[in-house]
């Protein structure tokens, strides 16, 4: 999958813009007015979203026009269903949106299969074990498992085996009235939480609003490591402007954070 193509779907995303907070918000009022031609704008100006959502997707074989084209759904769907009056960002409501969409993409084009009744066993399995772990106030063993759902043992570990294949996480468990909960929801990732990766694109959208000489500073300071008199014999300044700049840019990216 290559994920340094410039042209996406006759999309050149070298070129995409980058719109402000308050220019997304006129757009946004214009949109509940039923404007289409501010819709189509308020899309265009949220594509580097979409991107940033699909890379997390990078090692599923999937083609990056694919995965684009399912992802814009899900923006689109974000964008009818966003409500200007909760006081949320944007892209915080629409990144959860743009994953399920490209979840539930996954999950229909999947080549392997489990069968269902040791599927509907594992989701068993799973839901006994997030019970036990509240009641014990730790991860239950497997027998625990078995003997809550009274069970063999022999036959929960083949059951959680068979869905341990990185596509079959993609399953439905169960409806609850709005999206389909995935084995994936239920499984937690230490190392990149949606919450810390939310924070990444934030910070990310923030620095897109800064000069290249504030984005370059602060690259060197907070990215690469370097204090401001190693930034300053870098950039060729003062230590005093690096300091003044640095404090200015970090205030300019607190207003879109």
């Amino acid at each position: 999958m290559a994920f340094n193509k410039v042209e996406i779907c006759g999309v050149n995303t070298s070129k995409l813009p980058v719109l402000s907070a308050a220019e997304k918000r006129e757009l946004f009022n214009e949109i509940k007015k039923g404007n289409e031609k501010a819709k189509q704008k308020y899309i265009y100006g949220n594509l580097r979203l979409v991107l940033s959502v699909i890379q997390r997707f990078s090692n599923r074989g999937e083609l990056m026009d694919d995965l684009f084209q399912v992802g814009c759904i899900g923006l689109i769907k974000a964008i009818n269903n966003f409500d200007l009056s909760q006081n949320v960002q944007f892209s915080t409501y629409a990144v959860p949106m743009i994953i399920g969409e490209v979840r539930r993409y996954l999950r229909d084009n999947n080549s392997i299969r489990v069968s269902r009744s040791l599927r509907d066993t594992a989701y068993k399995a799973l839901q006994a074990k997030e019970r036990l772990t509240t009641k014990l106030s730790r991860e239950p063993k497997i027998e625990e498992i078995a003997k809550e759902l009274e069970m063999d043992k022999a036959d929960v570990i083949i059951a959680l085996d068979a869905i341990q294949e990185p596509m079959s996480l993609y399953e439905p468990v169960f409806h609850d009235g709005g999206d389909t909960l995935y084995v994936m929801d239920q499984i937690s990732d230490e190392k990149n939480k949606d919450a810390k990766w939310l924070d990444n694109i934030s910070i990310s959208q923030a620095m897109s609003h800064l000069s290249s000489r504030e984005k370059h500073i602060l690259s060197l300071r907070f990215f690469e490591g370097k204090t401001q008199m190693e930034v300053s014999d870098e950039v060729g300044i003062s230590q005093a402007q690096v300091s003044r700049l640095e404090k200015s840019a970090l205030k300019h990216m607190r207003k879109f954070m």
